[in-house]
């Protein structure tokens, strides 16, 4: 009979520690190490083994053959479809997390209904809810009529026994892999042994049987998808759903897809009846947006293959302390301290006795480096007061010595800003043209000098304009 013993597994990373300690030694973490049990079978080491299984020869091939698109399941909601690349494919295991209440399952449940419309099988099982608060929320969104197949279980064992009755599913949705368990593992609930064991197993039956498979995950409070990151590397995509309180719009971005673009994103807006797509998210960014302000830059960005024209605003204002305030909202804040050195070492513009709020307007989140003109631009403007034009977006990169470099996608920037009614850019030089429009008549910086005295020169010609009319 199997012996049984105590180790101690990390809940961060998933470190096995024979002994207890108050800090893990493989990711650092304090107070994670939690104590499970195992016996001869799971957990159990190598020599816990009744017999060696003699290998099979496994066939080989080449890197040139025929290759076949993945089949997939189209949903219908066009934002979803953008972010998983075309839609859901069959034999396919898809992570989403987010915050609480952000509207994950919300949006699996849109989803489940509109699969479930067009044919599909879908089976929507809850281990966090019960039946009756998945139908109240059924009926708020209108989806009641649709012939979604409802459970509310935890057991991992039942939920394969119960979907693999009648014809196989075309979508299974789990909300969430944090309330699961199986029988071959002893630890409790949401522990990574758990967590781990209970993905594997909804894995198997996905690439055994064809069906998709849609797992929620639970996030820390760094947001972070919770449970082992061995998770992550085991499904084939993994979605975020973001969102800020104070806004009504969600965004759903890819981080990992096997079958489609990572960093695409899918814009929905929050409402009383659910999800609504949001189509064109440049004019939700810039709908509240004042031309005439000083300090207000617009950034033509790429979300994966999506251009998306955001707000940048900055605010300079004389500072009453010896260390002035660095404040960064929806933007790396170590990339700020960069630009405002280059502005001071490169440009002749000092910011050491002003404090320098940034905000990237919406509450949307910059990560690409394209965005360091339109900041630069934006802090030279609120510093000097002076406005920047309404109909010119920013994009390109700042290096360390003042230069402007290229970024990519620069006709597709670029046509975003002329469908939207910008007439002038700021980009860096060398960038491929587009011919007519917006690009037409670009200024094309080699230096970040040259933007900063373009936009210092407006006042010199606003005065001489002024003294004229006197």
């Amino acid at each position: 009979m199997a012996k049984n013993r105590t180790q101690f597994i990390c809940q961060n990373c998933g470190t096995v520690h024979q002994r207890w300690a108050g800090k893990c030694d493989s990711c650092g973490e304090w107070n994670t190490l939690i104590e499970e049990g195992t016996s001869g079978g799971i957990g159990a080491g190598p020599g816990s083994l009744r017999s060696a299984r003699k290998g099979r020869v496994v066939a080989m091939t080449t890197l040139s053959g025929e290759i076949e698109d993945a089949p997939r399941i189209v949903s219908g909601i066009g934002e979803l479809d953008r972010a998983t690349g075309g839609g859901f494919v069959r034999g396919s295991a898809l992570l989403v997390g987010g915050d609480p209440g952000i509207g994950k399952s919300t949006l699996l449940t849109q989803a489940a209904a509109a699969l479930a419309s067009q044919g599909h099988r879908v089976v929507y099982v809850s281990g966090e809810e019960a039946v009756a608060q998945i139908r109240l929320r059924a009926q708020r969104l209108g989806a009641a009529s649709s012939p979604v197949e409802l459970a509310a279980e935890t057991n991992v064992e039942d939920i394969l026994a119960t979907i693999s009755e009648g014809r196989r599913p075309d979508l299974v949705i789990l909300d969430s892999i944090q309330t699961l368990w199986t029988d071959l593992a002893d630890s409790a609930p949401g522990t990574v042994t758990q967590v781990r064991a209970s993905a594997q197993a909804l894995i198997r039956y996905a690439k055994s049987t064809g069906a998709a498979i849609v797992l929620v995950g639970h996030v820390t409070k760094e947001g972070q998808i919770a449970g082992p990151r061995v998770v992550e590397h085991m499904v084939d995509g993994v979605l975020y759903f973001e969102g800020e309180g104070g806004h009504h719009y969600r965004i759903l971005r890819t981080v990992k897809n096997r079958f489609g673009p990572t960093d695409e994103i899918g814009v929905f807006e929050m409402s009383d009846g659910g999800l609504r797509e949001v189509a064109n998210p440049s004019e939700l960014f810039l709908g509240e947006r004042h031309a005439k302000s000083p300090g207000a830059a617009v950034f033509a960005g790429m979300e994966g293959t999506r251009p998306v024209l955001v707000e940048i605003q900055a605010l300079v204002a004389p500072s009453p302390l010896g260390t002035p305030r660095r404040a960064v909202v929806g933007w790396d804040g170590a990339r700020l301290s960069m630009i405002l050195a280059v502005l001071e070492a490169h440009c002749g513009v000092r910011f050491s006795q002003h404090d320098v709020y940034l905000n990237v307007a919406g509450g949307f989140r910059i990560s690409e480096p394209a965005a360091d003109l339109a900041v630069a631009a934006a802090l030279v403007s609120s510093l000097t007061g002076l406005a920047l034009p309404a109909d010119c977006v920013y994009f390109g990169e700042i290096s360390l010595s003042g230069a402007v470099r290229q970024v990519a996608h620069a006709q597709q920037r670029l046509k975003e800003a002329e469908k939207l009614g910008f007439g002038s850019a700021v980009l860096p030089l060398g960038s491929e043209e587009i011919g007519v429009g917006t690009g037409s008549g670009a200024f094309r910086p080699t230096e970040l000098a040259e933007l900063v005295a373009r936009i210092a020169g407006s006042r010199r010609g606003s005065a001489a304009q002024a003294g004229e009319l006197d």
